[in-house]
């Protein structure tokens, strides 16, 4: 007997029965993509749209290929920055969220001194 669980699995129960995780979701994958992480960001995005929206309804909304849309968020694709916020809107939208941004003073590295 396993004692794990499908991962891909687990991520729609929690998303089904806990808005604010998919919410948090959507937050991490539009930081990770601003900080310059699009691999991450594209890959939990991909785990969203399976728990919510679905790639067919994606499909529709946007309008792509369910296909290509998978392709977009794999770990090699490589959507359009059309087809990313066109992503990211149809996801806000079925969350019934507002994705907002803001920026942050950044620390700044220390020169060494040899």
């Amino acid at each position: 007997m396993a004692l794990t669980r499908d991962f891909k699995e687990t991520i729609i129960e929690r998303v089904n029965r806990d808005p604010d995780f998919a919410k948090a979701l959507l937050d991490e994958a539009s930081t990770l993509f601003l900080n310059g992480e699009p691999e991450t960001a594209r890959l939990i995005l991909r785990d969203l749209v399976n728990a919510t929206i679905g790639f067919e309804a994606l499909a529709q909304e946007i309008p792509a290929p369910s296909k290509s849309l998978h392709r977009m968020l794999s770990e090699r694709g490589n959507p359009s920055m059309n087809n990313i916020a066109a992503i990211f809107s149809a996801v806000s939208k079925n969350l019934s969220v507002k994705i907002e941004t803001s920026s942050v003073k950044s620390h700044k590295r220390k020169k060494a001194f040899i």
